[in-house]
């Protein structure tokens, strides 16, 4: 089972579209800062330390998947809470339930993988196994 971590967000005038509504592009914005947030609550060092103790730079988004159920507007405080889904050999899906209160606005699942550079060619990235003290530290 994965630790849950809950990343809060004060919605801004300038995060919402003329309607006074959330645009939709800031909720995933909010998704992938939550994503950062579990890794470093969990215990995981930064990526520039990982990158030293692991050769871990990064962890880019494969792909998304996001169902909306209801808006928010500025003013408002929202509670993302996020935790690891799945964890496969070298991809992990996050899920993220945003909330106002005990209200559901949206949930969201990420993708993504841990990258390393390239070892033929440093310009480009590579997808590397999971490493277990990394899965140990979110579980």
């Amino acid at each position: 089972m994965s630790k849950i971590v809950t990343y809060e967000v004060n919605v801004m005038f300038g995060d919402c579209d003329p309607a006074g509504i959330v645009f939709f592009p800031n909720f995933l914005k909010w998704m992938d800062a939550s994503s950062h947030h579990f890794f470093v609550k969990c215990g995981l060092p930064p990526f520039r330390t990982l990158e030293k103790t692991h050769g871990i730079i990064g962890h880019p988004l494969l792909e998304i998947n996001t169902r909306f159920f209801r808006p928010a507007t500025y003013g408002e405080s929202l509670q993302i809470q996020t935790s690891v889904q799945e964890w496969r050999e070298k991809v992990f899906i996050q899920l993220h339930v945003v909330k106002r209160g005990h209200d559901i606005l949206c949930e969201g699942t990420e993708t993504r993988t841990f990258v390393t550079k390239h070892p033929d060619d440093p310009t480009k990235i590579k997808s590397i196994p999971i490493p277990e003290d990394v899965m140990r530290l979110c579980s």
